[in-house]
């Protein structure tokens, strides 16, 4: 959940991203050429070849990407799979798999004509059967999938040749576009089999840019080029995702040359990717991360259905202190699910800011108080203590746990620290609602609609809206954001959704980070834009004597 080609595909805006954020920084502007020997390397002309190694901190639970939540899956699938539209360097929408498109009656008729060019790994043809099929297969109540929501306002469908299709919508449906940014699924390959079982999910059939050449469980998937891929073979032979569950043993594989990228911690930035060895043979970057990170609260949990006691924990904590402590000062706290200085941000909201002693008011309101005098506060003769569960892995993450639970006790509350293997976390707690509380993350992309997050109706066993959260007033926003592309009806839709979570606290939200990635000198290509890096992946290369096979036997 922390990139965001990985992280869950759910929508936010981000209007007005400039591509480096509040601070620009030299070294988004360098690209480092030659090698470690002095080699001089000609960079100057894209050759085809090599092997570009990257890491994964989880697993991914399926290719099909409309089938998981996790970011490993979505990263590995928008190498497989193709959509009528995707973004470009600008984060503005335009045709892939479709050759154009109209938007008609006000925004309630979409009009699609497909490319005919497109093929599937297996030679058939890609046609207006295939979105048709994605469709249905979306908004079929049996498909196990968190994203019907945006296929299920279309009112009508209507295949209008072999390469061609419309959609209908009864009222505008400000993500109309958005929902065909989605992958599409081959009709002849999937039709009839069951998506919870279908091999096909581990071996998937797509018309993308690359494909599977192998997945080892827990150690590796390998991508090869697809040679017949529309938009032209990518330049690179093969990526390989090593799943490497911790930061710290990614950055020794990285520094020993065994990875090609990984995502920085703030301490390696700063302080051990110095020196000429980091200066020749890496390229650094640093621009605002398009995501959060979150304390999310289970409302179903005896502790936290109070809303005094949510925003007591607020109050007792230091987000100045948590991203100093956690990102180095490389990042910023964080106020709601928006990121500042985008236009749907609500900047009318102030921090709730560091005052334990409003926390303890609030609790003793709530009536929690230390009775039996073991520095512990109590109700009921239940202490206070509860566990704050996160993914193994991921150092950030547990940091910030270390320093809520540092203030909490300062105000009498208990807090342990678990964390849990990736699937197992996904599947067996928050899937299920076995938590109290949870640090996790969103990514926040391109428009300010969260209902699939935060709608009521999202608040079932597998839903987004896993911390069970329920408030009728929000319901109403979020249908009426979605049903508008009027801005200035939205900003005000919004500012009161921010309100909301403000005066309700269902997440403590606690900061936005720099995005930190660093790559090996030999990939050429990158360059930052308000997408970020890899909007041109498919572009990036090896110089012919940089192309090192390393082993594929970790």
């Amino acid at each position: 959940m922390n990139r965001l080609i990985s992280a869950l595909i759910i929508t936010f805006c981000l209007a007005s991203l400039t591509a480096c954020g509040p601070e620009n920084d030299a070294d988004n502007a360098k690209q480092v050429t030659g090698s470690s020997t002095g080699q001089k390397i000609d960079d100057s002309n894209p050759v085809y070849g090599g092997r570009f190694t990257e890491p994964y901190l989880a697993e991914p639970m399926s290719l099909i990407s409309t089938l998981s939540t996790d970011a490993a899956s979505h990263a590995a699938a928008s190498k497989i799979f193709v959509s009528p539209l995707k973004y470009n360097k600008d984060i503005e929408l335009v045709p892939y798999a479709a050759e154009s498109f109209e938007v008609l009656d006000g925004g309630k008729l979409l009009k699609f004509k497909l490319r005919e060019d497109i093929q599937w790994f297996d030679g058939t043809p890609l046609t207006a059967e295939d979105v048709e099929f994605t469709y249905n297969l979306m908004v079929d109540p049996e498909t196990p999938t968190a994203y019907a929501g945006d296929f299920k306002n279309i009112k009508e469908f209507k295949r209008t040749g072999k390469y061609s299709f419309e959609v209908r919508y009864d009222k505008v449906f400000a993500r109309s576009l958005i929902t065909w940014a989605s992958d599409i699924l081959p009709k002849h390959i999937l039709e009839g089999e069951d998506l919870n079982t279908t091999k096909y999910r581990r071996n998937p059939i797509g018309a993308g840019p690359y494909k599977l050449k192998e997945w080892v469980p827990g150690r590796r998937l390998v991508l090869e080029a697809n040679e017949d891929y529309f938009e032209g073979r990518p330049y690179i032979d093969e990526l390989v995702y090593r799943i490497i569950p911790d930061l710290s043993t990614q950055f020794l594989e990285l520094k020993s040359g065994s990875l090609d990228d990984m995502g920085l911690t703030p301490q390696q930035y700063l302080f051990q990717t110095k020196g000429r060895k980091w200066e020749t043979e890496f390229q650094k970057f640093k621009y605002l991360s398009f995501s959060y990170t979150y304390l999310a609260f289970n409302m179903e949990s005896p502790f936290f259905g109070d809303v005094r006691v949510r925003k007591a924990v607020n109050y007792a904590l230091d987000k100045e202190e948590i991203v100093k402590g956690v990102l180095l000062g490389l990042g910023y706290p964080a106020l709601g699910p928006y990121k500042p200085g985008t236009w749907v941000y609500n900047e009318k909201l102030k921090p709730y800011g560091y005052h334990p002693e409003k926390a303890m008011q609030l609790l003793k309101e709530a009536g929690w108080a230390d009775t039996d005098g073991d520095g512990v506060l109590d109700r009921d003769g239940k202490p206070f203590s509860f566990t704050i569960i996160t993914n193994q892995g991921n150092s950030l993450r547990i940091k910030a746990a270390t320093i809520i639970q540092n203030r909490l006790k300062g105000i009498g509350i208990e807090v342990k620290i678990r964390t849990v293997e990736w699937a197992a976390f996904i599947k067996e707690f928050i899937d299920k609602g076995r938590f109290d509380a949870t640090i996790l993350g969103w990514n926040i992309l391109q428009d300010p609609d969260i209902y699939t997050v935060w709608h009521s109706s999202k608040a079932v066993s597998g839903g987004l809206n896993f911390i069970k959260y329920k408030n009728s007033e929000l319901d109403g926003l979020l249908e009426r954001g979605r049903s508008t592309l009027d801005q200035k009806e939205r900003k005000v839709i919004y500012d009161r959704i921010q309100e909301i979570m403000y005066e309700e606290q269902p997440y403590c939200f606690l900061y936005v980070p720099m995005s930190l990635p660093i790559f090996s000198s030999r990939i050429k290509g990158l360059k930052i834009e308000p997408a970020g890096l890899d909007y041109n992946s498919n572009e990036w290369w090896i110089p012919a004597p940089l192309q090192k096979k390393q082993s594929l036997q970790q």
